[in-house]
């Protein structure tokens, strides 16, 4: 079960967000019965790029045997 303030990676690309599926975010807020969530992605240096309702199918908890990637973020056009 998911809870506020756990760490999770996107399952699918959110382009409107300039987010690809495995960027990592923080659940910042919990709906009722788990059903969706609010997920706030950051950069680097704490900037809040988006923060985006998700149901429980657009992310997942990051598994103790992965490694975290950096990539640089897109710029919108």
């Amino acid at each position: 079960m998911l809870r506020e303030l756990d760490t999770v990676a996107l399952t699918r690309d959110l382009a409107d967000y300039g987010l690809v599926k495995g960027d990592v975010g923080a659940i910042v807020h919990r709906y009722p019965k788990g059903e969706a969530f609010e997920v706030e992605f950051v950069t680097a240096a704490g900037a809040t790029v988006a923060v985006v309702t998700l149901t429980p199918r657009d992310v997942r908890p990051l598994l103790g045997r992965e490694i975290l990637h950096v990539r640089e973020l897109a710029l919108a056009d």
